[in-house]
């Protein structure tokens, strides 16, 4: 532990004046009551003195009293009211209340610890494949896992992506550094590699130091945080425990440290410090606590604290919007104590206003407390871009610029660039940059321009004085001893191992209650499945006076063990899906793998415990078994025992495959491997001598050996037996019969084994917890060079050419780059330049519509949360009398700050809201709005950008043009408009990438937002709502996705787009302005008029608000002027204002004009509901459903490679038992053989199938939206796509099997096997994709499937044969398709046997009469079973796709 004196000592005590607001001697107080309470709290030890405080309060009577509390056990009142008297006003309070904070460690002569980044000669390269080998198709993927195998002798061919080209520079403390570049700059990866969290597949060189030391001399993860643009966060918890868990991992850092100091030497000095501000410092400095104040402080500071206690959500259930969810990212890292920060793109989503709101506290925070940050945005505003002390322009990889922001435009000005008037010097520098857009910036026109490259701007930096500057004082080695103590964490983890597992557990604890409803649904399946059994196995039934009585038994006992394993199942869907998470928070070192693990092991012991409970106590005594007291315990200890083995080892499992599809077929193997050679299915006796490690490790074998023993060494088994089997009583030669031991003593040697067998799983469990990474990373989407050759030389040529444009020339190229929807110019500016005509693109005819709404109001049910805290009211209202009106031919910008419901008109407006209330008018042309028409004319770019993953850019345009445009159009005409579209949103250069996940694999951020715009363009609509349709851009991505837009307008069409943070170019571009504020009411709505001259007029003539300034940007101005602050300073409603306004009475007259029909006018009519037959439909979607199973090599190469794996295992475990007939063991071999590939294969394909029909009925949902295609024409499509894949795979599983287990070689015989092995394939496939569409997840759709699979498993005749079921259950029997597969298959190989058989209880018998008397199987019966497979394999897709069609599980 670094001593506290010398650890804080300052380097010049007398430096700082004291506050006379905020500090003063105890001698001067006037309150003598208070002087003697702080004086008896001086004199207590400093522990206690560091946890006790006084609180202010005011007395019924108007007094101020000092009440003592305890600071580590502050109530949430006494927080709220706490921080209410440091900071009322965030926007006022914050920088005084850092002061004070400031001054009172400062006038004591303590030092604030400081950190000052270096990178020098930093260089990062990756290996990637380029074009169509980057793309996952199953021909890829086969030539990757070669190329591995390979590497050794031939190395891989793949292209070095230069990431970062040896950038060299520093980040100082208490300077606020802001870093720009447009996409794939390299900005991230400057980020995570000065935060020291590059993957390891990267190579890296030069080094990274935090004040000279390098990063092995300290814990990086702790000293800094890396704040990710990815938004990754449990969904089931609020906002507030989210930041709470997260300030509570983190710790506290050196603060404590600093306040026993501090209060050390305030009491030598005789200093007493403001109340409020002490009892807030001691707050803070509290570890372990729940929850900390510094998280209701953050939560202020982001503007979280109206929705602290709503659910963050994600992209089924809903929870806050998606800029409230950046926020929480943001705020997880500021709780904490790292004092180095670097934040990637933390404004996505954010409105302008409160982006510059978070960066002003930010910046606030860096000069007051001496923070280190680097800041990385995309379209910083004027004002926020001011805010920064210093700038970094990223480019290409390389640094152009880096330094005070001051000199950044005399360096470009030096260059021959210069920035416009009311151009934003953000988007200035992103786009100076840029081949396409740097011209327009040429100073000087009488000079010849010519392209400036990035590598010269770089090397022109670096004799620019500020960049000989960085590079004298890189020259010289930073002074170690210069370094703070406490600057540099060398703890590896922010709390003790006991307070890390309290916050574990508590934190597992609140998921549980918010699974609540998982559990529930698991235990009631339990209890049915509880009820099936013991009626099955009904003990009236059952006897004990022959060996095949005790198989009964034995078969009711498998049954159960076989419930409770599978029943673990769920908790392997769990871990996956918790990965991301959990990865994300162990990587920044919140907690070690074991601190998650071991609360997830324990909870789920109760679980366990009430499973076997429920099942033991209706089971036991209603099937019959043996009625003693002991035999029962003993029978549940031993099903606790294995509960707990089997949910260890799919924990395991599911850490180790770490996506669903993995880890379902990992999952699988070892269940094939435990399930089979546990000496059931087939006996010990009949296992080959290669395969008996197996049923060794088996933990099945040790449960079953224990039950079994359990069972038959009871008293009424303990008849004599006189039958062939080597055995003295009736009990024994039951367990010899099935290969299991006679030995009394296993019972409890197998209770030893399987508590052995779940600790080793568990530990396995936390490894590969500990040690193991995700398996996608995200990557960039590379072009194909070759392909791009010839026209970058092309570009070349023409910049060189057009070199004595004058300055029209210059316009016109700028003009030209604009691409209009309907006159389309393929070479862009290049034909211009060389003075040939630009060719028209496609006319496409659309109907102009309007779109008007009066007094529409908008109600969803009022959230628990909120009712907890006493809101009354059963409704909550979102919208507030909201009315408007949008027109052909003018584009709208929707406005408002985050929260002031945007995006729930917009929903409203277009039809997408499928929860809640609406009321009031919306008219479409002057006829009532019918969604089923509305769908067809109007298209919406969604907020969250969601496409299928395995379709390229292209493909997907494609796809969306084949279904929406009209029928008439034939393919060449689609291709050509989907060819312009690309080239106007600019996608042309990436058409064959891959779309892939969202922060996994595939297209970046800015990609996938002009993905989303492209798709709806190439729908031709009318109406185009754009829901922030420049989130998550760059400036000049934002520049082109505006160009696009306004060109979409300037042909008739009506756009309304929501928007964040514009800057001035992109709200002027906007003709006319829908501003709301929170709480969904309108506050102007109205035109802007050039240069927003009717919006300032508007709000310049309201009493008291501030004139704009010149060069602010007017949607900053409004946002500012219309904020909560600024309605309370200015005791206003704008809402109201705006009610009471002429414009408002302007507005209401359009409103009125626009809702009534033109003379002469029709409402909208189409002939058919959508613009394509229901064969095509089938067939764009069977097109694109085959693009994406053929590059989605992770679930069908996965199925292909389970299936050979699975029929080698069973064919060297049954090897040429097919014909082996000498006695009924062997037949219930071939039997258990037949089953088991059945029961596992088929559950195979069901469970891997769930994932990937469960990501794409998120982007069906998005697409039946749009009204592209009918849900039948997707369902066929989905179902059909199986058919190939599945025949292959049958192929396969049937040549292999029939061959190495030895079925008799006849055509018929094989034919039939075929026939059967495809169908059940087939049908269990169909079968999981029914479940995923008619449950609301895929947890829900896993555990329903394992229902009906232990349904199936019970009723299969494998357990209990159909002939020994109770008469009442043997309808079911015929009800489940597990037991006509298995019927197919059995008796069509043995059903006509004729060989004879030994069996220990009728003598000798032939094969055939014993299938038919033992097991009710006909050979004659095989042609109804061969229907009974096409029919069952018709009822699933028929409930699938009634499924898809009927019930929508995405609330919006």
């Amino acid at each position: 532990m670094i001593d506290a004196a010398a650890a804080w000592n300052s380097t010049d005590r007398g430096s700082f004046a004291s506050s006379e607001n905020y500090i003063s001697r105890a001698s001067s107080r006037a309150d003598d009551e208070e002087a003697l309470q702080w004086a008896a709290l001086e004199k207590l030890p400093t522990y206690a003195r560091l946890r006790r405080g006084f609180l202010r309060i005011v007395d019924p009577t108007g007094s101020v009293i000092h009440e003592e509390v305890n600071v580590a056990k502050l109530e949430y009142a006494e927080k709220q009211q706490l921080l209410e008297k440091v900071v009322q006003d965030i926007e006022k309070d914050n920088e005084r209340f850092l002061w004070k904070l400031r001054e009172r460690i400062l006038n004591v002569g303590i030092d604030l610890p400081k950190i000052e980044v270096r990178y020098e000669n930093l260089s990062v390269e990756a290996d990637v494949q380029v074009g169509s080998r980057a793309l996952p198709t199953l021909v890829n993927f086969v030539i990757n896992i070669a190329e591995e195998l390979l590497r050794f002798i031939i190395p891989p061919k793949r292209k070095v992506l230069h990431i970062l080209k040896d950038v060299s520079g520093i980040v100082r403390p208490s300077r606020l550094t802001l870093l720009l570049g447009p996409p794939s700059s390299g900005r991230t990866t400057l980020l995570l590699a000065l935060a020291g969290k590059l993957s390891d597949d990267l190579r890296v060189s030069g080094k990274v130091t935090y004040n000279g030391h390098t990063m092995n001399e300290f814990i990086p993860q702790r000293t800094s945080a890396y704040i990710s643009q990815h938004d990754t966060h449990y969904g089931m918890m609020t906002v507030r425990e989210t930041l709470e868990f997260s300030s509570r991992c983190q710790g506290v850092g050196s603060r404590y440290e600093m306040l026993t100091e501090l209060v050390r030497r305030e009491k030598a000095a005789g200093i007493k410090p403001d109340v409020d501000i002490d009892i807030f410092m001691k707050a803070m400095s509290m570890e372990g606590q729940q929850g900390n104040i510094v998280t209701d402080y953050v939560l202020k500071v982001l503007g979280l604290d109206i929705c602290a206690d709503t659910i963050v959500g994600d992209q089924v259930k809903r929870g806050i919007s998606g800029g409230q969810r950046k926020r929480v990212t943001t705020g997880e890292m500021l709780v904490g104590p790292a004092k180095a920060l670097f934040m990637d793109e933390i404004s996505t989503g954010l409105d302008s206003s409160t982006t510059f709101q978070i960066v002003k506290c930010l910046r606030q925070t860096v000069h007051v407390m001496d923070a280190t940050m680097l800041v990385s945005l995309l379209q910083p505003a004027p004002e926020t871009y001011e805010l920064f002390d210093d700038v970094i322009l990223l480019a290409e990889g390389q640094i152009v610029y880096q330094g005070p922001r001051e000199y950044v435009l005399d360096f470009f000005q030096s260059m021959g660039f210069k920035c416009p008037e009311r151009k934003s010097t953000a988007d200035f520098l992103q786009e100076v940059t840029s081949k396409k857009d740097q011209q327009q910036y040429w100073q000087d026109r009488s000079q010849p321009y010519s392209y400036i490259s990035v590598e010269e701007f770089a090397e022109a930096f670096k004799t620019f004085h500020v960049g000989q500057s960085i590079q004298r004082e890189l020259a010289i080695p930073f002074d170690k001893s210069q370094s703070h103590p406490a600057a540099l964490v060398h703890r590896k983890y922010g709390l003790k191992k006991d307070d890390i597992f309290k916050a574990c557990l508590a934190r597992e604890v609140l998921m549980w209650k918010r699974n609540s409803f998982m559990y529930i649904f698991k235990t009631c399946q339990l209890v049915v499945l509880s009820f099936l059994c013991m009626t099955v196995f009904f003990r009236t039934r059952l006897h004990q006076d022959t060996v095949n009585d005790g198989v009964l038994y034995m078969g009711a006992l498998f049954f159960g063990i076989v419930v409770v394993m599978f029943n673990g199942i769920a908790e392997m869907v769990m871990v996956v899906n918790s990965l991301p998470v959990f990865y994300k928070q162990r990587d920044e070192l919140f907690y070690p793998a074991w601190a998650y693990t071991i609360p997830t092991i324990l909870l789920r012991i109760p679980l366990s415990i009430l499973e076997c409970l429920i099942w033991t106590c209706m089971t036991y005594y209603v099937i019959g078994f043996a009625p003693d007291a002991g035999r029962f315990f003993r029978h549940m200890l031993l099903l606790f025992v294995i509960s707990q083995t089997a949910v260890a080892l799919f924990r395991f499992l599911g850490s180790v495959g770490r996506t669903l599809l993995m880890a379902n077929t990992f999952g699988n193997i070892a269940l094939v491997l435990v399930f089979v050679m546990g000496g059931f299915v087939i006996s010990k006796d009949a296992i080959r001598g290669w395969w008996i490690w197996a049923y060794w490790i088996s933990p099945l074998t040790y449960g079953l050996q224990a039950l079994f023993s359990n069972e038959f060494h009871a008293s009424r088994w303990q008849k004599p037996y006189i039958g062939g089997l080597d055995a003295d009583t009736l009990g024994d030669a039951i367990l010899i019969s099935r290969g299991f031991s006679t030995d009394k003593k296993w019972y409890w040697m197998s209770i030893g084994v399987l508590l052995a067998f779940a600790l080793l799983f568990n530990i396995l469990f936390t490894i590969a917890m500990s040690y193991l990474n995700p398996i996608g990373k995200p990557q960039a989407i590379l072009p194909d060079d070759s392909k791009k050759k010839h026209s970058e030389r092309s570009c070349e040529s023409i910049s060189k050419h057009g070199a004595t444009s004058d300055s029209r020339s210059g316009r016109q190229n700028r003009e030209a780059m604009a691409i209009d929807l309907a006159s389309m110019n393929h070479s862009g500016s290049r034909t211009e330049e060389n003075g040939s005509s630009a060719r028209r693109g496609m006319v496409l005819p659309f109907q102009p519509l309007s779109i008007a709404f009066n007094e529409v109001n908008y109600y969803v049910d009022m959230p628990p949360a909120m009712k907890q805290q006493g809101v009354a009211e059963d409704r909550l209202q979102l919208l507030h009398g909201v009315s408007g009106a949008f027109r052909p031919g003018v584009l709208t910008a929707l406005v408002g700050v985050s929260g002031a419901g945007k995006s729930t008109l917009m929903d409203v407006l277009a039809g997408r809201k499928t929860t809640g209330y609406i009321e009031g008018e919306i008219n479409v042309s002057g006829f009532p709005k019918k969604q089923e028409t509305f769908a067809r004319i109007a298209g919406y770019c969604e907020q969250n950008d969601i496409h299928s993953p395995n379709v390229t850019v292209r493909e997907s345009l494609e796809y969306s043009a084949w279904l929406r445009l009209p029928a008439e159009l034939n393919r060449e005409k689609k291709r050509m408009f989907v060819d312009e579209v690309m080239e106007l949103v600019e996608l042309s250069a990436i058409a064959n990438a891959l779309v892939g996940l969202p922060g996994m694999n595939g297209l970046s951020t800015e990609q996938r937002k002009r993905l989303t715009i492209a798709v709806e363009l190439v729908a031709n609509p009318s109406i185009i709502f754009m829901d922030e349709p420049t989130s998550g851009l760059d400036a000049r991505a934002a520049a082109i996705v505006m160009r696009t837009v306004r060109n979409t307008v300037d042909t008739g069409r009506t756009v309304v787009c929501t928007i964040h943070q514009p800057s001035i170019d992109i709200f002027e571009a906007f003709d006319e302005l829908l501003l709301m504020k929170r709480g969904g009411k309108v506050i102007y709505a109205g035109p802007l008029g050039t240069c927003s001259v009717e919006l300032i007029n508007y709000f310049e003539t309201i009493p008291g608000v501030q004139p704009i300034t010149d060069g602010y940007n007017p949607a900053t101005w409004m946002l500012d002027i219309s904020s909560p602050s600024a309605e309370a300073r200015l005791q206003v409603d704008f809402a109201e204002i705006y009610r009471t306004s002429a414009l408002y009475q302007r507005n209401q007259a359009l409103i009125k004009e626009l809702s009534t029909p033109v003379l002469g006018s029709q409402d909208l009519y189409f002939p058919t509901k959508y613009p394509t037959t229901f064969i095509e439909q089938c067939l764009a979607c069977l097109w694109k459903q085959h693009k994406s199973y053929w590059r989605n090599p992770e679930y069908n190469s996965v199925r292909f490679l389970f299936t050979i794996g699975v029929a080698l295992i069973f064919g060297t475990i049954f090897w040429r038992l097919g014909q082996k007939m000498e006695r009924t063991s062997d037949l219930y071999n071939i039997f258990g053989g037949v089953y088991a590939l059945a029961l596992f294969l088929g559950f195979n394909n069901s469970n891997t199938v769930q994932p990937v029909v469960s990501i794409e009925r998120t982007v069906f949902y998005r697409e039946r939206g749009a009204g592209m295609y009918s849900a039948l024409a997707y369902a066929f499509a989905q179902a059909f796509i199986e058919i190939p894949y599945c025949l292959l795979q049958s192929i396969v599983y049937t040549l292999m099997i029939y061959g190495l287990v030895n079925f008799h070689w006849s055509a018929e015989k094989f034919f039939y096997f075929f026939y059967f092995s495809f169908f059940f394939l087939l049908l269990y496939t169909y079968f999981g994709c029914m479940t995923v569409a008619i449950t609301p997840d895929i947890y829900i759709s896993t555990i329903i499937s394992v229902g009906f699979m232990n349904v199936w498993n019970l009723f299969s005749g494998f357990m209990i044969p159909r002939v020994s079921m109770p008469v009442w259950w043997r309808w079911y029997y015929w009800a489940d398709p597990l037991s006509w597969t298995l019927y197919g298959l059995l008796g069509s190989q043995l059903g006509d046997v004729n060989s004879m058989v030994q069996d220990p209880d009728l003598g000798v018998v032939s094969v055939k009469d014993f299938l038919r008397s033992s097991l009710g199987f006909k050979h004659s019966f095989l042609g109804a079973v061969v229907g009974a497979h096409v029919g069952f394999t018709i009822l699933f897709v028929v409930v699938f796709a009634f499924g898809i069609q009927k019930l929508n599980f995405l609330k919006r």
